[in-house]
């Protein structure tokens, strides 16, 4: 028995961009519809204004406290990832992980991932820190699989998104 041929990706390289390329604006749209898709199915229709305006607060990523965006590039220009080191209260968070669609399964997250850790590591982070939720199980399998352990949830998850996931991964 063979397994059918994998198309093979073109070329990929990374590159760090300002966060508001429009080529990362454009992934981070696409995650947003997203997850608005995962996580909207079984939420309770009489949520508290509050709580809702919470969770996205938490979400939010203020450009000012952004460290580094990453993005993962085709050699014909076409952004096919994306990730952002963001400053939560000294913390060095990754956010905003995103690996296009119909290319996932082929190591671009492991390739943000590793990039992730150089930057972190040369600016010389002790550690770096995510958030995922619990609807994203392809998320969970990376991050384990690229050698992130589990954490308790951290604020300001813990009462705005108490089913998030976290996880660090040790740099010193």
């Amino acid at each position: 028995m063979t397994n059918a041929p994998r198309t093979e990706l073109p070329p990929l390289h990374l590159e760090r961009v300002d966060y508001d390329d429009p080529r990362a604006c454009e992934l981070r749209a696409r995650m947003d519809a997203e997850m608005t898709a995962v996580y909207s199915v079984g939420r309770d229709p009489h949520e508290p204004a509050e709580k809702a305006a919470a969770r996205d607060a938490a979400l939010t990523v203020h450009p000012e406290n952004v460290r580094a965006t990453v993005l993962v590039v085709a050699d014909d220009g076409e952004a096919v990832g994306h990730a952002v080191l963001y400053d939560r209260d000294g913390e060095w968070e990754v956010k905003r992980v995103i690996v296009d669609g119909a290319r996932r399964g082929r190591g671009i997250g492991r390739l943000i991932m590793a990039e992730l850790d150089s930057i972190g590591r040369a600016a010389g982070a002790r550690r770096l820190i995510l958030q995922t939720g619990d609807r994203q199980p392809d998320a969970v399998a990376l991050y384990e699989k690229v050698g992130w352990t589990p954490i308790p949830t951290y604020e300001p998850y813990i009462t705005t998104i108490p089913t998030s996931i976290c996880f660090e991964r040790v740099l010193a």
